[in-house]
């Protein structure tokens, strides 16, 4: 297979062969760089190579550039190049114009010329973004197929499971692609309506379980030490950004996670608000960037791996999972997050998988084009899913229980719906039953005027968060709602936390259970937004560190 491309852009033939040279010394061994003079001879080249079946991955391209500016051909680009990255080279005074061609042609960077050295200021950049391109970079396929039926519960929970997993694999339906057949018939089962999972090496899996498949593809489920200094149990942004402070910071760090990192974070399709991601980026971007700089400074990531309890005999932790096995530590925090409220409607748990989903838009929203569907709820994650739903389905209802979406909704996702006129919002409304046998077949929305049928192929459900916190019962203090409680709102007794064993106060994110915290989420009175997770994260770390010194 041809090496995928990387064009360089310029109209000086001297800052071409310059840019040519050095992105040729950095990253020609895995890409070919193809170097153009001219948009018009760019557009060319990228026709060429796109008859060819060569993929092109980064486009480097300078601004001030005579016939076409820089900003004209990366436009000209998008439909034949939907995939590819964009870096425009400016002067400080096309700045602007770069800004602005963030919001109108989904540019990726601008980079300043001159760019010297290129160690600093170039190839961080671009490497970053080539990262970012492999990672949704769908090349001939040679890898893991999943066979099965559109309407099967299984199949969708493990799409869900690879896709948040970072396992790259392709969909085969049964019925719709003749694959189907020959795969079954090579494995020589019937299936049913089990999903058969089909790897490179010919082995096959029918209806796998997520620890059949996390150990088939080389995921580690499995600690490699009995003791560490800090264990994390939740792979969510909190206990990602405690993996990445808690190792780069010298302690022998372990995370485990129940299903995939990234938390509800990672099913995301778009996170426009965290800081320095000017052009955004989907949840499973960001929780890839967490696990790749976690696992480089030394954390260990387990998934999926569920504990199953914990206790704390002074002055060590203990961690039982759920194959049995045990593990100690010197203090544990607490990052499970939250999961999806049920939504409490006639006909809703029956067809889980089957047209009704909680989350999930990113892995499901291709099987929807020009259908209709629905989206419940009323914050960021239900905004963004709508949004990203809107560029495949037909048209998106979102109900919404309140009266204004800015109630609950960041003003940058009520503009971009406002914007959709696929996107259709009722207000003060709720879905009151979905009805169907195998699969979805319509929902009935209530609201002032009575109750409507409606039609619906597919329903994501983002109707509010409930920690899992069940399991900690009589092992931390927790809330009403089971929010996990620490620091000043701890329950007092004459001013003292009831079986507090240390002279000192708790942290501000420790619990009742010295050297146990948490952080995020699943935290009582915690900011819901991932960069406060983030940032509790790394805030727990230096608590752990203050706690560690004081054994």
């Amino acid at each position: 297979m041809a090496n995928p491309v990387i064009l360089v852009v310029d109209d000086d033939p001297q800052v071409l062969r310059a840019v040519g040279r050095e992105v040729r010394g950095r990253f020609g061994g895995d890409y070919r760089i193809v170097a153009s003079g001219s948009g018009a001879d760019a557009l060319d080249a990228i026709r060429r190579l796109t008859l060819r079946g060569t993929p092109i991955a980064l486009l480097v391209v300078d601004q001030r550039m005579p016939g076409m500016s820089g900003v004209e051909l990366l436009g000209a680009t998008l439909t034949l190049l939907p995939a590819a990255k964009r870096v425009l080279l400016t002067a400080y005074a096309d700045t602007d114009v770069a800004i602005r061609a963030i919001n109108e042609i989904g540019l990726d960077q601008y980079l300043l010329k001159p760019w010297d050295p290129p160690e600093e200021r170039l190839f961080p950049a671009l490497e970053e973004l080539l990262d970012d391109w492999r990672a949704g970079w769908i090349p001939p396929f040679e890898g893991i197929r999943l066979v099965g039926h559109r309407w099967s519960a299984r199949a969708h929970e493990i799409k869900d499971y690879l896709a948040r997993n970072q396992v790259p694999y392709r969909w085969v339906d049964v019925e719709t692609d003749p694959e189907a057949a020959r795969l079954v018939a090579s494995a020589g089962i019937d299936p049913g309506r089990d999903p058969l999972l089909v790897f490179p090496d010919g082995s096959h899996l029918r209806a796998p379980t997520n620890v059949q498949i996390a150990e088939k593809v080389g995921l580690r489920t499995r600690a490699v030490l009995p003791f560490y200094d800090l264990v994390i149990i939740g792979g969510g942004p909190a206990g990602l950004a405690a993996a990445v402070y808690g190792a780069s910071e010298g302690l022998r760090t372990l995370l485990l996670e129940r299903e995939a990192p990234g938390g509800q974070a990672g099913t995301t399709s778009r996170i426009e608000n965290y800081l320095g991601f000017p052009a955004g980026l989907t949840g499973a971007d960001l929780a890839r960037r967490a696990v790749a700089q976690a696992t480089r400074l030394g954390a260990e990531i387990l998934t999926p791996q569920e504990v199953q309890r914990i206790r704390r005999e002074d002055p060590y932790c203990f961690v039982t999972l759920g194959d049995g096995s045990e593990l100690s530590c010197q203090a544990l925090i607490l990052a499970m997050g939250v999961q999806y409220r049920r939504l409490e409607a006639p006909g809703v748990d029956a067809l889980i998988g089957l047209g009704v989903f909680y989350g999930a838009a990113i892995t499901e929203a291709l099987a929807f084009r020009d259908h209709d569907v629905a989206v419940v709820g009323g914050g960021n994650s239900a905004g963004q899913a709508a949004v990203y739903l809107a560029a495949f389905a037909r048209q998106v209802t979102l109900v919404v229980r309140g009266g204004r979406l800015e109630a609950g909704m960041s003003q940058y996702l009520v503009d971009q719906i406002a914007a959709r006129p696929t996107i259709q919002v009722r207000l003060n409304a709720n879905v009151a039953a979905v009805r169907g046998t195998d699969e979805l077949e319509a929902i009935t929305i209530a609201d002032a005027a009575g109750t409507t049928d409606v039609p619906m192929q597919a329903l994501f459900l983002f109707v509010g968060a409930l920690p899992r916190t069940d399991w900690l019962d009589g092992v931390v203090e927790r809330d009403g709602a089971g929010f996990i409680v620490t620091g000043p709102a701890l329950s007092r007794v004459d001013g003292h936390v009831p079986g507090w064993p240390l002279a000192r106060e708790p942290f501000l994110l420790e619990t009742n259970v010295s050297g146990i915290f948490a952080a995020g989420d699943v935290r009582a009175r915690s900011v819901k937004r991932i960069a406060s997770g983030v940032g509790e994260g790394a805030m727990a770390v230096q608590f752990v560190h203050q706690h560690l010194a004081g054994l």
